[in-house]
């Protein structure tokens, strides 16, 4: 009787014992007990999964090693993951499906408003001489073309009137020439000397003072070639000049360009003839429109943007150079492009990748090749097929079990002998060892 005791009470508290645990065990753990009719695989350790044993054992901690069963081997990918639907609910997976959508962005940069490089003139003297007066003397004064903007002496300029009158003076006498040869030599020398003075910028209303009075002029004019501001004033009253001396900038800026720096990222987007919108605080209430002239094919060492250009036209004269402008760039739209919410994808670093839902609780590692980025969806270029269903949360704890499932699949492809703690020494009741 007192053994019968002992038996029941030692049955009766191992029982007890096991229904403790498995109340503790994960919901995996209990769905492994409730298939207790399959046969596992192999075991592997609960915190090395390269450490494997084909009969069941316990690591040095005293923890159980987990099975591997063979319906967890036939996944089409390696890594995939199965998941009971409780546990999905209880972790928060959401998916969404890749659909195909039209993107667009609204690209915004800082600009900055600068003269037309193809409306400014720098001027410099024809010939070496001094100035002996300065008609134009500040800077961002309005000029006209044709204004009067400085006097010059010069001896080479001297010279060449001195020689035109020479010419026209011969050619008065031997125009009644009964010689054609030399009529033509005097007429062909008066017109090389007119064309020297015009070649030296000499201005035509003084060229033609000069062919009626025949009198040198000591001081000859330069006048301003266009229309425009000037913007820089090189020389002064007095000062000796030579052709490398740069006397006037002059710009005209009834147009003006208008310059906007895109980071890399945002550069797919553009693309010549792009509307765009600019707005200055120093015009208030105004939208400028324009469109995207031309993209520089080189990026800024500093700020590593790319500068893009447009042109407004400047009538009024409301824009002025060097004023900060607000630009909104329209970008063309991206019509049926396949795309996923960006919060998706699993960035590493050497590759980007999503989890499809292959079934109810079945999750598949997958590949993409990624295109743009438009407010908060991504283009997906390759590795996905329109409709099919991907996880956009949780998906980084899905990803670390998958990764764990990858180990354990690469294993059995080429299993290797149990280390020494994969296979521990059992013992029966009596101490006796059993391999």
């Amino acid at each position: 009787m007192l053994a019968l005791g002992l038996g029941a009470g030692y049955w009766l508290a191992s029982r007890i014992d096991s229904l403790s645990i498995e109340a503790h065990l994960p919901e995996h753990r209990l769905d492994d007990k409730k298939s207790e009719d399959r046969q596992p695989l192999f075991y592997r350790h609960p915190m090395n999964p390269e450490i494997t044993s084909p009969v069941a054992a316990k690591d040095s901690m005293g923890m159980d090693y987990i099975p591997v069963y063979a319906d967890e081997q036939t996944a089409s990918e390696p890594g995939t993951v199965r998941i009971d639907p409780v546990t999905v609910q209880n972790i928060g997976v959401r998916t969404a499906r890749a659909t195909r959508t039209t993107l667009s962005r609204n690209v915004r940069a800082v600009g900055r408003v600068d003269y037309d490089e193809e409306r400014i003139v720098r001027l410099h003297p024809k010939t070496a001489g001094w100035i002996e007066s300065l008609h134009v003397d500040k800077t961002g004064q309005w000029v006209e073309k044709d204004t009067d903007l400085l006097s010059i002496y010069s001896p080479q300029l001297v010279a060449a009137q001195q020689e035109y009158i020479l010419a026209l003076q011969n050619q008065k006498i031997l125009i009644d020439s009964p010689f054609e040869s030399i009529r033509q030599g005097a007429e062909e020398l008066l017109a090389s000397s007119r064309k020297r003075l015009q070649l030296l910028d000499v201005p035509a209303h003084q060229l033609n003072e000069l062919s009626d009075r025949q009198r040198i002029t000591k001081s000859l004019h330069i006048h301003a070639p266009t229309d425009g501001i000037v913007i820089q004033i090189g020389a002064r009253e007095g000062q000796y000049v030579t052709p490398d001396t740069e006397i006037f900038t002059i710009a005209n800026i009834a147009n003006v360009w208008v310059y906007a720096d895109v980071y890399e990222y945002e550069l797919p987007w553009i693309r010549p003839g792009d509307r765009a919108e600019i707005r200055l605080v120093g015009v208030p209430g105004r939208v400028f429109e324009s469109r995207v002239e031309f993209i520089y094919p080189y990026a800024e060492k500093r700020t590593r943007t790319t500068r893009i250009r447009m042109v407004l036209d400047n009538a009024e004269g409301l824009l002025k150079p060097d004023m900060f402008a607000d630009v909104k760039i329209l970008t063309q739209k991206q019509f049926e492009t396949l795309s996923i919410p960006s919060e998706a994808i699993i960035r590493s670093g050497t590759r980007n990748q999503v989890f499809v839902v292959r079934e109810p609780g079945k999750f598949e590692p997958r590949r993409v090749k990624l295109g743009l980025d438009s407010d908060g969806q991504v283009a997906i270029l390759d590795g996905l097929d329109e409709g099919e269903e991907i996880v956009v949360s949780a998906q980084f704890l899905i990803d670390s079990e998958s990764k764990l499932r990858e180990a354990t699949a690469k294993m059995l492809e080429a299993p290797t002998q149990p280390q020494a703690e994969s296979i521990p020494t059992l013992h029966d009741a009596e101490g006796h060892k059993h391999d």
